[in-house]
């Protein structure tokens, strides 16, 4: 299976060098199963902390996001090293570039690419430019929910939706200034017009990332194409062989 894992600046936890390299081990268990892996890393704290510096002292928006392009490259180095040969050494700076490890062999280790492009943005159209057949979004909440965990106390969560639905959720809370999405609407976008399977989860724990991607079994969300998308192949076969700690 060809797989695009999405690894949230804080959730992969630079400051944490135990946690990078547990994201490490998750992708090469991942390569061991047979599994062709590209992985995209976020900014994190990192990226808020220059990018609020770099505002305070009258940088204008182009600026700020090129400041959170390189935070979220010196983030990727980071699981690059924990990585070690198995990963292309320097971050691709385009999707040709992170095609081009995968037919290598390689994992691609990649940040941002572009201003004005989250690296959701990027994880979904690195899977769509490689064809892969899973997309997984490693977050710091466990899925999509009715509404922002975080300020709402009665938030549900959604284990299945349509990526039109996905849309249409994330245009509505992009309009409450302070709210926090999933994912981003390009990126929910990129989603709904590729058909790709695509599923959201808390990837604190790299682990549930290992088992989602090989078992299926996860307890995010999935959002499925408009055809209702068919399980990877593989699920059933690698779910009886996977051995690993419970959520």
């Amino acid at each position: 299976m060809n797989v695009v894992v999405s690894v949230g600046g804080s959730v992969l936890s630079p400051g944490d060098p135990e946690r990078v390299a547990a994201h490490a081990a998750v992708i090469e268990a991942l390569r061991d199963a047979g599994h062709e892996v590209s992985v995209v890393v976020g900014g994190g704290a990192t990226a808020l902390e220059y990018i609020g510096v770099a505002r305070e002292l009258g940088a204008n928006e182009m600026k700020l996001d090129e400041i959170g392009i390189a935070a979220t490259r010196l983030n990727a180095r980071l699981l690059i090293e924990a990585l070690g040969d198995a990963a292309v050494q320097t971050p691709p700076e385009t999707y040709e570039g992170a095609g081009e490890a995968l037919r290598r062999g390689e994992v691609a280790v990649m940040g941002g690419v572009a201003p004005a492009q989250t690296t959701d943005a990027v994880s979904a159209a690195l899977a769509e430019y490689v064809d892969a057949d899973l997309l997984v979004y490693g977050t710091s909440v466990a899925g999509v929910y009715t509404a922002d965990p975080n300020e709402t106390d009665d938030a549900e969560h959604i284990p299945e939706l349509s990526a039109a639905d996905l849309v249409e959720r994330i245009a509505g809370i992009e309009m409450n200034a302070g709210a926090a999405a999933p994912v981003d609407l390009l990126a929910a976008k990129v989603i709904q017009r590729s058909g790709l399977r695509t599923i959201v989860l808390d990837g604190t724990d790299p682990e549930r990332i290992r088992r989602a991607v090989l078992t299926g079994e996860h307890e995010g969300t999935d959002v499925l194409p408009a055809n209702g998308g068919a399980d990877p192949d593989g699920w059933d076969a690698d779910s009886a062989a996977v051995d690993g700690p419970d959520e």
